[in-house]
């Protein structure tokens, strides 16, 4: 538990962290779930290519960052750490933004595929071991222009 605290006095210190109050921003993503609310600066990768590439090739990712896959239409997509050279816990969503399923620890260069699950229409990329960390589950739900007001579990005000 200190821990928890301890990296939640971290992430309330990061710049990103006065995002929490702040209106709906494609490079922010808010998620909040049993273990609180949490934003992230992130890069939306939203078509073939930029989902392709995602996270390939960095050596470092910092904890307030992350990468949002958006899909056109709910899919069982599934990915693979093929030239990833960090750890990864890869969060799952539908398309009304409700967590379904995380994938923790995504293990650099493994070629297995991780499935995604069916009717998944986003996908959050973060450091390895954080979402059980924040407290990231199933359910939780994320906040993103992306994600359509009128489907979206958590809507943007603004």
């Amino acid at each position: 538990m200190a821990g928890r605290r301890l990296l939640a006095v971290f992430l309330a210190a990061l710049p990103g962290s006065a995002w929490a109050e702040a209106a709906c921003a494609p490079d922010r993503l808010d998620i909040r779930g049993a273990g609180g609310r949490e934003s992230f600066a992130v890069e939306v990768a939203d078509d073939p290519a930029e989902r392709a590439q995602g996270l390939m090739f960095r050596e470092s990712l910092p904890l307030s960052q992350g990468m949002l896959f958006v899909y056109e239409t709910p899919g069982r997509p599934a990915f693979w750490m093929k030239n990833t050279l960090i750890a990864l816990d890869m969060i799952f969503a539908d398309r009304t933004g409700t967590v379904t399923r995380v994938h923790a620890d995504a293990v650099p260069g493994d070629l297995t595929a991780i499935d995604g699950g069916p009717g998944v229409m986003f996908v959050l990329e973060i450091n390895g071991g954080l979402a059980a960390r924040l407290g990231i589950g199933p359910g939780a739900t994320l906040r993103h222009p992306s994600i359509p007001a009128d489907l979206a579990a958590w809507p943007c005000d603004g």
